[in-house]
């Protein structure tokens, strides 16, 4: 489906990608609370399939294996993509997935799954600030020991920058903020204050 023909309907769907420390979650929140929308988190569906286990404790599970991690939210992402009219909070990694050799590559094929019903809106972050925030998190999985969490952010940034359907700058911004300026890229979609205004 072509982007403009995807933006002349009020069906599409909102996929918020970003960096670890983003915001992703909150605000989707505070989309699903201004749209009405359902907000549909691909780790929290991952965490849902596998028994209520959290990230970490998943991929522990595996023996710390990434590319089965990455299959499992591809499944995920199927499922989300075929949904209508939805908020879709991705996981900080959907961009990527695991290369013959174990290096991460761009993931055309989850990203081409989530532009079908969807536009991407890449919440984009200054690093070393999103850094600070999640280093030392127990609730974030940890990487491999061989790389730094720095380097694996400098290393998706084309990555993030090529699934991009459109790029909000999230620094110095309220989540509330963040929320408005998204949903003025998507005039077609209903919010609570439109409505009120159709009806007056």
């Amino acid at each position: 489906m072509e982007l403009q023909e995807k933006e002349g309907t009020h069906a599409v769907n909102i996929v918020l990608i970003g960096m670890r420390g983003a915001g992703k979650s909150s605000v989707s929140r505070r989309l699903s609370a201004l749209t009405r929308r359902p907000v549909l988190s691909t780790d929290l569906l991952i965490s849902y399939e596998q028994g209520g286990l959290a990230i970490p404790h998943i991929l522990a599970r595996n023996g710390g294996n990434w590319r089965a991690f990455r299959r499992l939210e591809r499944e995920v992402v199927v499922k989300v993509a075929k949904m209508d009219q939805v908020i879709i909070d991705c996981g900080g990694g959907v961009v990527v997935d695991i290369g013959n050799t174990g290096e991460e590559i761009y993931a055309h094929d989850k990203i081409d799954l989530l532009r079908q019903k969807g536009q991407i809106v890449w919440l984009r972050g200054e690093i070393h600030r999103l850094l600070e925030k999640v280093q030392g998190d127990a609730n974030r999985p940890a990487l491999a020991a061989r790389e730094s969490l720095l380097e694996m952010m400098q290393r998706r940034l084309p990555f993030y920058e090529r699934a991009a359907d459109r790029i909000v700058d999230i620094e110095n911004k309220s989540r509330k903020e963040l929320a408005l300026e998204i949903l003025a890229l998507f005039p077609m979609i209903p919010t609570r204050r439109k409505r009120q205004e159709s009806r007056s």
